[in-house]
C-alpha cells in the first residue's frame, strides 16, 4: 500500500510554523510520516535567511507529536561522527517512542555551491565523492553495531576508528530504526543494496529514477538480497496553485513501482496546509 508523508525544510520558516504543520499532520491519518532536511545554511531563498538544525528540531517535534513517523531526508554523513550520530538517533527514537526512520546520505554535492559553503562556514571537511561514499558504508556498519551489540567493541576502518564503542540505551525499535538511504549515484546505490530498508530519490526526472531503481535491483541480486526488501521512496514537490501536477506525479511514480511518497511543502505554510494536502493531493491522487 502507498505511504504518504510531508517534508518541511527548516529554512526560511520559524519554529512555531513548522511545529503547527507537524501537529496538524499528526491528527490526519492520511499523512503517515513527516520529514526535515539536514543543512546548516539555506540552500534556497535568502542565503542569509534563517535555518534550524535538523536533529535538534526533530527531537523537539518528536516530543510534541504522537503518531507520525519522522526523520531527516537525509542526514549528511559529513556533518557528525557516526558514533555521535548513532547516539543522537537513539535519543530521538526514545523521545518519539520508537517512531524514527533513520535517513542518511553521503552529503552535499560538490557542484552545489550553496550547499558546499556550509562546510567551510562551520569548519567541516569536505572530501571527494568516492571518499564520502566509502565513509558512509563504514558509518552505517558502526551505527548498526552501536544499536545492537551488548558489549563494547573496537572498529578499525579506513574512515572510522573507534575504541571501546558502546551504545546504551538501545533504540526503542529493535534491532534499530529503519534505515533510509538517499541518493542516486551508482556507488551510493551499492551502499543502499547492502544497508538500507528504504531508498529515497528526489523526483523530477522519473525516467532516471526508474533506471536507478533497476540498477538497485541488480546490485541487490549481486549480493544475494531480494530487491523487494527495499522500499522505493520518492520526494515530490507540492504546488499550492497546481495540486493536480503533484497528483499526476504521484500516479506516474506509483506506476513505476514507488510506494513511499514524501511531499515537499514550500514555505510559508498556509493555515490548514496539512489538511489541504490530505484532501487535495493524497486522497485525490
Amino acid at each position: 500500500m502507498p505511504s504518504f508523508g510531508i517534508m518541511t525544510a527548516p529554512m526560511q520558516a520559524g519554529y512555531d510554523d513548522i511545529r503547527r504543520v507537524w501537529q496538524e499532520a499528526d491528527a490526519i491519518p492520511e499523512i503517515e510520516h513527516a520529514w526535515l532536511f539536514d543543512h546548516l545554511m539555506p540552500i534556497a531563498g535568502d542565503p542569509d535567511g534563517p535555518i534550524l538544525e535538523g536533529w535538534t528540531l526533530l527531537s523537539a517535534l518528536a516530543a510534541q507529536t504522537s503518531r507520525l513517523r519522522l526523520g531527516l531526508l537525509v542526514t549528511s554523513n559529513r556533518f557528525r561522527p557516526p558514533a555521535v550520530l548513532a547516539k543522537i538517533a537513539t535519543t530521538v527514537d526514545v523521545v518519539s517512542g520508537g517512531r524514527l526512520d533513520f535517513g542518511i546520505g553521503v552529503g552535499s554535492r560538490p557542484g552545489h555551491p550553496l550547499a558546499r559553503r556550509e562546510y567551510e562556514a562551520h569548519g567541516l571537511p569536505f572530501h571527494d565523492a568516492a571518499d564520502a561514499t566509502a565513509s558512509l558504508a563504514e558509518a552505517l556498519t558502526v551505527i548498526r553495531r552501536l544499536w545492537t551489540e551488548e558489549r563494547p567493541f573496537d572498529f578499525g576502518g579506513a574512515h572510522v576508528k573507534l575504541t571501546g564503542a558502546f551504545g546504551n540505551p538501545k533504540p526503542v525499535q529493535r534491532p534499530g530504526p529503519p534505515i533510509v538511504v538517499g541518493g542516486r549515484a551508482k556507488a551510493t546505490l551499492r551502499v543502499v543494496a547492502e544497508h538500507a530498508d528504504l531508498w529515497n530519490i528526489p523526483g523530477g526526472d522519473l525516467d532516471d529514477a526508474v533506471e536507478r531503481s533497476a540498477l538497485l535491483d541488480r546490485y541487490c541480486r549481486d549480493i544475494g538480497r531480494d530487491p523487494a526488501a527495499i522500499t522505493r521512496s520518492i520526494h515530490l514537490p507540492v504546488s499550492y496553485e497546481r495540486p493536480g501536477d503533484t497528483r499526476k506525479a504521484i500516479g506516474a511514480a506509483a506506476g513505476a513501482g514507488f510506494t513511499h511518497f514524501v511531499l515537499g511543502l514550500p514555505a510559508p505554510y498556509p493555515p490548514g496546509v496539512a489538511r489541504w494536502v490530505a484532501e487535495e493531493v493524497i486522497t485525490a491522487a
